[in-house]
């Protein structure tokens, strides 16, 4: 059924996402309105399929194979003329998404699906733009793309099933584990893992312990991987904010206000690992973790 993909932006989920269809044999047409962020991406996309090279997981010719059936353009309509799908990976903002899939919905194929990658937007609400509703579902991937397995797929109210199975089986050859959920503030991944993350900050926020403190209880009591302070540097303190405020307005429950800390970091411009500053410090090329200025003892 899928032979020629668009996704759009080229940041790191669309990258992410584009490495991961070519890999496994698609056409993908990678958009996005900057030319030089197109450069970029098809940059870390080489790099990163070059590390794989390294590990032994992809062969030197399946990664000159995977690069040469990325093609990049800097026009929606000219991207997305002859898909069966397109994955939208833009800025987790309302209003832009819903200008993207009002663009979409008018020059995509009428028999294409029409996926985002949202984190926490309602696929409802983006369909409603769109005169398929039904073709619209939300395909959220994690990051970093090519390591994680999850693929969470959010039914909207009017998604229907065929497309579900469509795009639950399409995972399956990415080698992705789908998990097919409701169209709910949050949805699963992020209803559960936002309101840790806050409760986390108003740990610190209110002095309870400090940052590697917190990181190091949830990650040899929890066993989780990273810290949730880590794992927000690692998303974004302003993708954090943008969520939990989703999931603030969807169910007007108090619970879920982000923490003042929060708010003030990222109107500070301290966004974590993409501004170099957050609740630890990032320094090019370096692994170590140092936690930053204000939160030190």
């Amino acid at each position: 059924m899928f032979q020629k993909i668009a996704v759009i932006g080229a940041g790191t989920m669309g990258n992410g996402i584009a490495h991961v269809f070519a890999q496994y044999g698609f056409t993908v047409s990678l958009i996005d309105v900057n030319a030089d962020q197109l450069s970029r991406a098809l940059a870390t996309i080489r790099k990163n399929m070059e590390r794989q090279v390294a590990k032994g997981s992809l062969t030197e010719a399946d990664m000159q194979a995977a690069h040469s059936r990325i093609i990049t353009f800097t026009s929606i309509p000219e991207g997305v003329a002859d898909v069966q799908l397109v994955v939208e990976a833009a800025t987790e903002n309302i209003d832009l998404k819903l200008k993207i899939f009002r663009e979409l919905d008018a020059a995509a194929p009428a028999s294409a699906i029409l996926a985002t990658n949202t984190s926490s937007i309602s696929i409802t609400r983006i369909a409603s733009v769109t005169g398929r509703p039904e073709k619209v579902i939300g395909m959220h991937f994690m990051n970093p793309v090519p390591v994680m397995k999850l693929v969470e797929i959010i039914n909207g109210y009017a998604t229907a099933p065929e497309v579900t199975t469509a795009i639950s089986e399409l995972s399956k050859q990415l080698q992705k584990v789908p998990c097919i959920v409701n169209d709910y503030p949050g949805f699963i991944a992020n209803r559960i893992l936002m309101p840790m993350i806050n409760e986390a900050i108003y740990s610190l926020y209110e002095g309870v312990a400090g940052v590697e403190e917190i990181d190091t209880v949830m990650k040899l009591g929890m066993a989780h991987p990273m810290g949730p302070l880590q794992l927000a540097d690692f998303i974004g303190l302003d993708v954090c904010l943008s969520i939990l405020r989703v999931l603030q307005e969807g169910f007007g429950n108090p619970k879920y206000a982000p923490c003042p800390l929060l708010v003030n970091m990222v109107t500070a411009k301290k966004l974590g690992v993409k501004s170099g500053e957050g609740f630890y410090q990032y320094t090019p090329g370096s692994k170590e973790l140092v936690v930053s200025p204000g939160f030190r003892k």
